[in-house]
C-alpha cells in the first residue's frame, strides 16, 4: 500500500533553514508528481509547493516562491523541501502527497515550529 514518510522538522529561529525529506513506498514513484502542503494551528491545510514526476518542473505558493525549494531522488524514492528564511508564521505540520487514481494519499507530517 501507499506510504509516505516524513521527517526533518524541528524548532529553528526565525531566518533559520530546514530540509524536510518524505520517503515514499508502496508505488512507482518515479511515474507520479508529489506535493508538499501545511497546516497551521486553526487554519486549513494549504498547499506549499509540487514537483513534477521526473523533477523538470516545479511550483510554489506565493508565499514561499524564493524562500523554499522542492527536489527529488527518484533512485531513493524520496522528495524534499528545502526551506530557507523561515519565518514565524511558516510554523505548521508539513505534510507530503500524492494523487493515485483520484485518490489523495498523505504521510503523518512532521511538525515545524519557527520561534526566538
Amino acid at each position: 500500500q501507499v506510504q509516505l514518510v516524513e521527517s526533518g522538522g524541528g524548532s529553528v529561529q526565525p531566518g533559520g533553514s530546514l530540509r524536510l525529506s518524505c520517503a515514499a513506498s508502496g508505488f512507482t514513484f518515479s511515474t507520479y508528481a508529489m506535493s508538499w502542503y501545511r497546516q497551521a494551528p486553526g487554519k486549513e491545510r494549504e498547499l506549499v509547493g509540487g514537483i513534477t514526476s521526473a523533477g523538470g518542473s516545479t511550483n510554489y505558493a506565493d508565499s514561499m516562491k524564493g524562500r523554499f525549494t522542492i527536489s527529488r531522488d527518484n533512485a531513493k524514492n524520496t522528495v524534499y523541501l528545502q526551506m530557507n528564511s523561515l519565518k514565524p508564521e511558516d510554523t505548521a505540520v508539513y505534510y507530503c502527497n500524492v494523487v493515485r487514481w483520484g485518490i489523495h494519499y498523505w504521510g503523518q507530517g512532521t511538525q515545524v515550529t519557527v520561534s526566538s
